[in-house]
């Protein structure tokens, strides 16, 4: 009965020993773990200081860029208003237009027989004109069917006619 206590004390102390051993490997792993795991947070601070100010001047270009938007903004804003008011001008002087548009043709439309006869009368008077303009174009007489004509006019004393003779000589 002692040996199985000796046994067990010795399978014991082998397996304590085992344990040990494992607890050691586990443990010297878990420090190299940490090890790295701290230089790695070393690095990251060291960087992350990097980004925070590269962060912050981002954000201050940020705000000018946002600033200089805004005043630009504001600016474009007079701007839309003037062409607001350039196209409410255009409106109202298009219906202005509109509006002498529909007085002159009502007025065209009441006096549309006045219209006509002075057209007609243009028209003869026109035609007066090119006759008139034509007869002057005409060669003037020779002189010897000016004498015939002058010895016409005097036998039949036709005064228009010694008119026309002696505006022409």
């Amino acid at each position: 009965m002692e040996i199985i206590l000796y046994v067990s004390a010795a399978v014991a102390a082998i397996a304590f020993l085992v344990l040990v051993i494992f607890l050691t490997k586990v443990l010297t792993s878990l420090q190299t773990t940490l090890d790295s795991v701290a230089r790695t947070l070393t690095g990251l601070e060291s960087q992350m200081q990097g980004i925070t100010l590269e962060t912050t001047q981002l954000l201050h270009k940020t705000n000018t860029l946002a600033e200089d938007l805004q005043q630009k903004s504001e600016n474009l804003n007079t701007v839309v208003d003037a062409v607001k008011d350039v196209g409410t001008s255009i409106s109202s002087f298009n219906s202005s237009i509109q509006k002498v548009s529909h007085k002159v043709q009502a007025e065209i439309d009441n006096n549309q027989e006045r219209i006509s006869q002075i057209v007609q009368w243009s028209n003869v008077a026109m035609e007066i004109r090119d006759k008139w303009k034509a007869r002057s174009k005409q060669a003037a007489p020779t002189p010897t069917e000016r004498a015939e004509l002058e010895r016409e006019a005097l036998e039949t004393d036709n005064l228009p006619k010694k008119r026309f003779l002696r505006s022409r000589s």
